[in-house]
């Protein structure tokens, strides 16, 4: 008899970026590649989820629900399957039918995945209906989840102050895209994005201002004369990025700032970077920190307990306030051979973090349940 896991992909539904939209397809294929013998893997998708070809040709099939996004999340919200039916159920997010159901007589699970605390800690960064949905569907997981995956021991500590989910909190990391590689074509990609050769990157945006001031500050003090280069800025906030970086010192000239990025160009941009600031203070699991490990980027990171955990020995780490972090920075870059094993120790811990070995942790997670 086979056994079917079928995992929830809705880049639509509420608080869905897209590195989670990026993570649910990857998290698809590495189970589909690591699958048991007896097991597959089947996707359900709203009924206006599209063809989503990433997911359909890597799956064993795909299951419509009979409504859309919005109708499913409202539904779900609300204690309802919405067409899911049961069975294994596995969730890159908390998009998922959280509904009571037997886990020893009919063999049902339903498992969902927490990546932040946003809706909690920074709800400014979120929508007020973001915001509130999801904090509505932990309630639900306290209620109904036969485990909620987390990335790292630091947020499962935090949600573990939240909700009473006892052993039921389980910690499997992300990591970044199979697709993020250097290209080939490195160079003329930075020339199309008219970035200057070599700078200091920074990822972020205006809210919280706090963590790009912060970085800006922090550049600024280190004394290093260097290009500054931040990317995911929603588009429209160039201006006030801009404004940040005058008032923290940072010349306008040495300023430039790149919305998303697809992940050849993002690759790109990380390869022509002399080292990679992670300013932020934050237990969201950093993505684009996972980014500058896999490609070997010097990472200089704030020292708080979710980088420490991530990282290990692949950064250099300083206080998160600006004179700390402009030290370490100035001295992460001065000299060639300091630059160069602070790339070999992040390319080296970037190893660490694959979808592959994500997977693996998901079908065991399963099998003990």
């Amino acid at each position: 008899m086979t056994t079917t896991l079928r995992v929830v992909f809705d880049p639509s539904a509420p608080g869905i970026g897209p590195d989670l939209a990026v993570a649910a397809r990857e998290l698809a294929a590495g189970l589909v590649a690591t699958a048991p013998s007896g097991c597959e893997v089947r996707a359900i998708v709203p009924s206006d989820g599209g063809d989503v070809p990433q997911v359909s040709q890597a799956v064993a099939g795909v299951d419509r629900l009979p409504v859309g996004s919005a109708a499913a999340s409202a539904l779900w919200r609300r204690g309802l399957r919405a067409g899911a039916g049961d069975g294994l159920i596995h969730s890159p997010t908390l998009a998922a039918p959280l509904v009571r159901h037997d886990r020893v007589h009919d063999h049902d699970q339903t498992v969902v995945t927490l990546w932040d605390l946003k809706p909690w800690e920074s709800p400014d960064e979120l929508s007020r209906t973001d915001a509130a949905w999801s904090r509505a569907m932990l309630r639900r997981a306290v209620r109904h989840a036969d485990a909620v995956v987390v990335p790292t021991h630091e947020l499962a500590r935090r949600v573990a102050e939240l909700a009473p989910l006892g052993d039921r909190l389980r910690v499997i990391s992300g990591a970044p895209s199979a697709d993020l590689r250097v290209p080939s074509d490195e160079v003329g990609r930075r020339r199309d994005l008219t970035l200057p050769d070599g700078y200091v990157l920074l990822s972020g945006s205006t809210a919280p201002s706090d963590r790009l001031r912060t970085g800006f500050e922090a550049i600024v003090r280190s004394g290093r004369d260097t290009a500054v280069v931040v990317i995911d800025a929603p588009e429209g906030q160039e201006p006030e990025v801009a404004e940040l970086a005058a008032a923290a010192g940072l010349p306008e000239r040495r300023l430039h700032v790149r919305g998303s990025l697809d992940a050849p160009d993002r690759a790109a941009v990380m390869a022509g970077a002399v080292a990679f600031l992670a300013a932020a203070d934050s237990s969201a699991f950093p993505w684009r920190t996972l980014d500058a490990l896999r490609l070997g980027v010097p990472i200089v990171a704030a020292d708080s307990a979710t980088h420490r955990e991530l990282l290990l020995d692949g950064a250099t780490f300083a206080a998160g306030d600006p004179g700390s972090l402009g030290d370490e920075l100035a001295g992460a870059l001065s000299s060639t051979s300091t630059v160069e094993r602070l790339a070999v120790l992040a390319a080296d811990r970037g190893r660490a973090f694959s979808w592959l070995g994500a997977a693996e942790r998901v079908w065991q997670l399963h099998a003990e349940l």
